[in-house]
């Protein structure tokens, strides 16, 4: 009974979606406010549906209901509950339910608090986001519905796949999906502004908020399923150029482009058109993503779906949605008034030297994907494009992105003094060049590149650092004047600056870990060692245990060092349900480094059994994580800035005001 209402809510909310984009774009057109009212209601009403969907299936996960045949192929009855619910978004038709909870649920957000947005602005905008609602709600319903039932119920179900079974991924989707969808109301945004005609100062203000949101909660997400993929697939990387990290890399890039572009555009009114083109590039690379993962076309562990039909399905949604996006911009963006001038010294011109950065490292990637897959769907050959040749062409575009950024921030509007600035971030310069040479002489590792990065990272850090004290005038002006300076900065001022930092961080942690990691890797039998770096490693009992839904071979590994002895406990573990072996990595944390341990297969050797023993010394790992959630974090302190969301509401108003004169 609880599919058939979960069914039965999921083609209602189809439904409620048409009436949502029916009655938004009708009270657009007549101007009527009952008929934008019955489509702001509507758009409640398909988030209330799609959520009852969504938590119905999850109640079929919990209880095991082996009729429902998504539940029978992604569940068992051994299963710890928070696996049973992360399975509701293991597959592929669950995955696309909580898309459409994470689409339905930004635009009831609009609908409430959008209410100083001009009507006719936020009607249509609601109209788009019915739009995506009815594509994505009507394939969900029709082509990938999770409460299909089987004719036989089996007694047990087939079980989520193990690497999957983690606390982290099981967090890492609904993030994830939170950023990917979350551009979709900068989208709708930017098809509004297009049919309206209109993109200034205020549109961008209100545009603002939503592509910050997107673009933390995207960050986090990343970040999550980096740090999964680090320490549950057993390899010991945080970064592999795979065809599904860069599909969600792609909108992320873009997203940045589009922050510091709709900066540009709400101060000085320059540059709507391509802010209206990067809030449609966004979502677009985020349907791209979802159809990478869903069309089998791909080869990853990332990819849960190799159906190739409803791949083409997909395809064809993100042709019709992107493709009437920027066929409006070009028919409309001409139209768009061009704004303020301003010199190429300038913040403005920093910012447009950081847009054409990150929209040109977008392409990078973009090409680095689905080349491959077009050369093998050519010519039948496969071909792999991996981390050199993204280290060739990607990092050096970005390593000039972030030179550029401290001093981009030193620079006033409209005309600039380049030396001011320079002469502004000295002390900045020093401790960079401290950074580097000391990486050279301190660190371990004695390469170039490692010292460039860290170079890089100190500029960042302490160029983010610098900019907070020249507007505080620390220095220049009495320190009770500078900490009251520092208290009334607005929390936008201290989210930039946090979210510069983090970058300076992930820098940092790359650069170490990427050219100062040593590995090792050897068969071992009880009582036996291996060493990495500093540490010696000696297997000391092999045990096996019993888990919730598997059984293992847990090792007993002493680590000697200088500080004296520790022991890890890395396993490798068997899940019948799957008939599938996975290995569960133990890592110990030293200061922001890791001492990561793999327990590998059995073996024989000399006629007495061994285990392999993987290790790995990561420096400066846990920096790698930690940069991308300062992002976040930074973003949210932006977020909760009041003065955003209250000027956004009077420069609005001013607008509608000014629109009614004319």
């Amino acid at each position: 009974m609880i599919a058939e209402l979960g069914a039965f809510a999921l083609v209602l909310a189809f439904a409620l979606s048409a009436a949502q984009a029916g009655f938004s774009f009708a009270g657009r057109y007549w101007r009527n406010a009952a008929l934008r009212g019955a489509g702001e209601g509507a758009a409640l009403a398909t988030l209330l549906t799609t959520a009852t969907a969504f938590f119905a299936l999850m109640v079929c996960f919990i209880t095991s209901d082996f009729s429902v045949a998504n539940v029978a192929a992604n569940s068992h009855t051994d299963k710890p509950l928070l696996y049973k619910i992360a399975a509701v978004w293991g597959s592929h038709e669950g995955s696309m339910l909580l898309w459409n909870l994470a689409l339905t649920g930004f635009g009831a957000t609009v609908a409430i608090w959008g209410r100083d947005l001009p009507a006719g602005l936020k009607s249509l905008t609601i109209g788009v986001q019915g739009l995506l609602g009815l594509v994505f709600l009507g394939y969900t319903a029709l082509v990938s519905n999770p409460f299909l039932r089987l004719a036989v119920a089996p007694v047990e179900g087939a079980s989520l796949n193990p690497i999957l079974q983690d606390p982290f991924l099981a967090i890492h989707p609904p993030f994830l999906y939170s950023g990917y969808v979350g551009f979709s109301v900068v989208f709708s945004f930017a098809i509004a502004a297009l049919i309206e005609g209109r993109v200034d100062a205020a549109w961008a203000r209100w545009v603002r908020p939503w592509a910050l949101a997107a673009w933390s909660l995207l960050t986090v997400g990343i970040t999550l399923g980096s740090f999964w993929a680090y320490y549950e697939l057993g390899w010991g990387g945080w970064w592999f150029w795979d065809p599904v990290e860069n599909a969600s890399f792609m909108p992320w890039l873009v997203g940045a482009a589009l922050l510091h572009s709709a900066i540009v555009t709400e101060k000085r009114g320059a540059m709507p058109g391509w802010t209206v083109f990067l809030g449609l590039l966004a979502f677009s690379f985020s349907m791209l993503g979802a159809f990478l993962v869903r069309s089998g076309i791909l080869t990853s562990v990332h990819a849960f779906a190799v159906d190739p039909k409803r791949g083409s399905i997909l395809l064809g949604i993100l042709a019709v949605a992107a493709g009437s996006g920027f066929s409006l911009f070009a028919w409309r963006a001409p139209m768009l008034k061009a704004g303020g001038l301003f010199a190429p010294v300038s913040r403005e011109g920093a910012l447009v030297l950081n847009n054409l950065f990150l929209a040109t490292a977008a392409l990078i990637v973009m090409t680095g994907t689905l080349y491959p897959l077009g050369y093998q769907a050519a010519t039948g050959q496969p071909l792999s494009v991996g981390a050199p040749w993204f280290n060739l062409t990607f990092a050096p575009l970005m390593a000039v992105v972030l030179f550029i950024l401290p001093a981009g921030t030193m620079l006033s509007w409209k005309r600039a003094d380049a030396l001011g600035a320079v002469q502004r971030l000295w002390a900045a310069g020093l401790a960079a060049v401290a950074m580097g040479t000391g990486g050279l002489l301190l660190v371990q590792t004695k390469t170039a590149f490692a010292a460039i990065g860290l170079a890089l990272g100190g500029w960042l850090i302490a160029g983010a650092l610098a900019e907070l004290a020249f507007r505080v005038r620390l220095g220049k002006a009495p320190l009770t004047e500078s900490l009251r300076r520092l208290r009334h900065l607005p929390r936008a001022s201290f989210g930039m600056t946090l979210a510069h930092i983090g970058v300076g961080v992930f820098v940092l942690g790359a650069s170490v870990e990427t050219h100062g990691r040593i590995e090792a890797a050897r068969a071992v039998a009880v009582g036996e060692s291996v060493q990495v770096g500093q540490f010696t490693l000696t297997l000391s009992d092999v045990a096996s245990v019993e888990g919730p839904n598997y059984t293992a071979e847990r090792g007993t590994v002493r680590v000697t060092s200088a500080s004296g002895d520790t022991f890890l406990k890395p396993e490798r573990r068997f899940y019948p349900a799957n008939r599938q072996t996975v290995s569960q990595v133990a890592i110990q944390s030293h200061g922001p480094s890791d001492l990561y341990v793999v327990f590998g297969e059995r073996r024989e050797a000399q006629g007495k059994p061994s285990w392999l023993i993987r290790a790995y010394w990561n420096p400066w790992a846990r920096l790698i994580f930690g940069g991308p959630l300062l992002m976040a974090l930074g973003g949210a302190i932006s977020l909760s800035d009041p003065r955003l969301r209250l000027a956004a509401g009077a420069r609005a108003r001013a607008t509608a005001i000014a629109g009614a004169k004319a």
